[in-house]
């Protein structure tokens, strides 16, 4: 069968047979549509990435790690009260929100025996933190910053002198300025940031008062416009189906002739959101798009079949006749201008963001799915029509007058065409020039807070609480050793040699009655030493070879010799903790330094690592004065001060900044700006400190946080999206 025959064939038969191609397009229809119930919409950003990618794999290690988990922000300002927030009506409020949000979990119904929703033991509030004070001479006090509502503005102010005295408090949980509190609410999973936020809202239109409350963060940002997206969305694509019918109707004047283009639209919708949903894949925010995009392209072309068949319509020739000879001269052109259209939307594919991926693909599928409906279901809906129903229908009829003023309109249009084609053609080529130019200049720079207009809630409590606070954005530097475990060279040897060189005599001295220990245990070192083994567990073999020499002693009631030996035991385990990177001094302050340049870059508002918990407590172990707050000199004080925050209520907040084995450490960064070009400025703030001021042990650097998965995802998708437009140009071209 020749290709005309073929399209001949394809033409005659939903016009012989336009009952049973009706019948056909409304069954698919139908039981494409019976999939739609099946959802799953997915309004997480963080899926713009794959699974596999780099940076989402080292945030989720991250996040696991350090235990930690996305962030929903509450903020409390209260600007009529000279005290700002810290008098008892407004703390007895902040108080009971601390209390309700406690109460925001929920079991999980995927498995019943799990709460989802808010993480009550690391819920960062005035009620659930530690005040770090003085408990005499060589010891901390902690006790809770606000253990329970004050009644008077006194002890008002007593918990306000107590946060500020705290750096780790200040400009995270309480503004500078005292106007403000920040309660910091951990979430299981940041898709629940939603529900949250809504009941923190319903909770808070219960207060009186003249506090204002506001909630912000990423996690509610991006949850939020995903949901205030769909919704928009439901709202959106009826509205431009209608905004098209009504369009169509007014050019056409023919109620009965408008309908088919409109069914052809609906149908092509419902059919690849159908099938999208039965093949598995999730609505994301970018699939709720396809509705309007793919409306008015359904629409494209089987607007041209009505269009024709105006013009040619008359009651001699019917419209049997009519409509082949319509589709006998559309066929072609409707078929070249859906493959393109199809393969400009399918180069998308290209680009390493899934959910456009699905989007572009899917967009394509449905352009295909409207050009089959419309060179079937149309001429078959014509048929359908009766001939009473087309009386004074045409050009030649009721509408030569309005045809006259739009022929004319074009031909005006066509001989100014003709006399400026080349001044025209000139303004093309400078106007494409300059577009060329804008490409190359393209800045990504996009804040998901900033996708809500300036009165919306979220982006209200953004601006305002970024006034007050360190910021809502968050991001984390992670450090770890740049080097594999450290072996035992020949310059360790020596050191640890003289080292215990050092501490054998003391122990001699303190032990007079025991044998001499030194030469013994020095000879065990040059024995032992191995350049295979690494020293953590060269030194560990020596740790519990000492201990068993003391226990041994201890036996045959040699006591002298076996306190030595416990104490060569202590070396050894000192000896190990000299080897955990983050409880070594020069390291805390190369970290506390890049924390001091960190807030000098106008971005960053606050950063809290172990260095700082370090710090304060050294600060109230001593005397409590400001020229104490530093990091201890040896690993050993180092090691005192942690060991004394163990004591307090939160013990384990420790390991959100550091990790149990103090080999990785993370600097919890709080950015007053998401907008990308501020997170790409600190990084590179970080990369240039690094290259000015070298560790003193190597070290390497990584990113994670939600502010930081954003830039990537963002310039992946502008890069993806420019190679989409040069592969679609290509293909469109060769198909040309």
């Amino acid at each position: 069968m020749s290709r005309i025959e073929l399209k001949q064939s394809i033409t005659n038969f939903p016009v012989k047979h336009y009952k049973l191609v009706t019948v056909i397009m409304v069954l698919l229809t139908l039981s494409l549509a019976s999939l739609i119930p099946l959802i799953r919409v997915d309004t997480d950003p963080e899926n713009m990435l794959s699974e596999d990618e780099p940076v989402r794999l080292f945030h989720n290690q991250t996040k696991e790690e350090f235990s930690l988990s996305d962030i929903v922000v509450v903020g409390i300002i209260n600007e009529h009260n000279p005290n700002g927030v810290f008098n008892p009506a407004s703390l007895e409020r902040i108080y009971e929100l601390t209390e309700f949000a406690k109460t925001l979990s929920w079991p999980d119904e995927e498995k019943p025996d799990e709460q989802i929703g808010v993480i009550e033991v690391d819920l960062l509030a005035p009620s659930t933190v530690d005040h770090i004070g003085q408990g005499g001479p060589g010891v901390v006090k902690f006790e809770w910053l606000m253990a329970r509502p004050p009644t008077t503005d006194t002890e008002a102010l007593e918990i306000k002198d107590r946060a500020m005295s705290n750096p780790l408090l200040k400009g995270t949980l309480v503004s500078e300025d005292g106007k403000a509190i920040c309660l910091y609410l951990p979430l299981t999973s940041k898709d629940l940031s939603y529900k949250v936020y809504s009941k923190l809202k319903t909770k808070i239109a219960e207060f009186e008062g003249d506090e204002e409350y506001h909630i912000t963060g990423l996690p509610v940002a991006e949850d939020t416009f995903g949901v205030e997206m769909f919704i928009q969305m439901a709202v959106s694509a009826p509205l431009a189906m209608a905004v098209i019918f009504i369009l169509m109707l007014l050019f056409f004047r023919k109620l009965v002739l408008v309908i088919s283009p409109m069914i052809v639209a609906l149908a092509s919708v419902i059919s690849t959101m159908g099938l999208l949903i039965g093949l598995g894949y999730p609505v994301h925010i970018m699939s709720s798009m396809i509705p309007i995009f793919l409306m008015p392209i359904a629409v494209v072309d089987s607007v041209h079949i009505p269009s024709e068949f105006f013009d040619r319509y008359t009651a001699q020739k019917g419209r049997k006749e009519t409509i082949l000879e319509v589709m006998g001269n559309l066929f072609n052109p409707m078929l070249y201008t859906s493959l393109t259209s199809a393969a400009g939307f399918a180069s998308l594919a290209l680009t390493p963001i899934p959910p456009v991926q699905v989007f572009g693909i899917f967009v394509a599928i449905g352009i295909m799915i409207a050009w089959v409906c419309t060179i079937t279901f149309v001429p078959a809906y014509v048929m359908m029509i009766k001939e009473e129903s087309l009386l004074n229908f045409g050009s030649a009829s009721a509408h030569k007058q309005r045809q006259s003023r739009l022929s004319n309109l074009l031909a005006i249009a066509g001989r100014f065409t003709y006399a400026g084609a080349k001044p025209i053609l000139a303004i093309i080529v400078v106007v494409t020039a300059v577009a060329v130019y804008g490409i190359t200049r393209i800045q990504i720079n996009d804040n998901p807070v900033k996708w809500f207009s300036k009165s919306h809630p979220i982006r209200r409590a953004d601006i305002e609480l970024n006034k007050h606070f360190g910021g809502t954005y968050m991001a984390y530097l992670v450090f770890e050793g740049a080097e594999a475990e450290p072996k035992v060279e020949h310059e360790y040897l020596d050191s640890l040699r003289k080292r215990w060189l050092s501490q054998g005599l003391e122990i001699k001295a303190d032990y007079s009655d025991a044998p001499d220990l030194t030469a013994e245990v020095e000879k065990l070192l040059l024995t032992k030493a191995s350049a295979d083994k690494t020293r953590r567990r060269f030194l560990d073999d020596f740790a519990v070879l000492a201990q068993q020499k003391s226990n041994e002693a201890e036996n045959v009631d040699r006591i002298d010799e076996a306190d030595a030996w416990y104490e060569v035991a202590g070396f050894f385990e000192a000896e190990i903790e000299r080897l955990k990177l983050f409880k070594q001094p020069q390291i805390l302050e190369y970290i506390s330094r890049l924390q001091k340049h960190l807030e000098s870059t106008g971005v960053v508002g606050k950063s809290n690592s172990v260095a700082d918990v370090v710090k304060k407590v050294y600060q109230e172990l001593t005397d409590g004065s400001e020229r104490n707050f530093k990091i201890p000199d040896t690993s050993a004080a180092i090691a005192q001060c942690l060991f004394q925050f163990q004591s307090s209520h939160n013990p384990d907040d420790l390991w959100h900044l550091v990790t149990y084995d103090y080999m990785k450490a993370n600097i919890w960064i709080q950015l007053t700006s998401g907008d990308n070009k501020d997170m790409e400025n600190v990084v590179k703030a970080v990369d240039n400190f690094f290259t000015a001021n070298p560790p003193p042990t190597a070290l390497k650097h990584n990113w994670a946080g939600l502010t930081y998965i954003n830039i990537v995802w963002q310039n992946k998708m502008v890069s993806g999206m420019l190679h989409s437009f040069l592969g679609s140009f290509i293909i469109v071209f060769i198909m040309m």
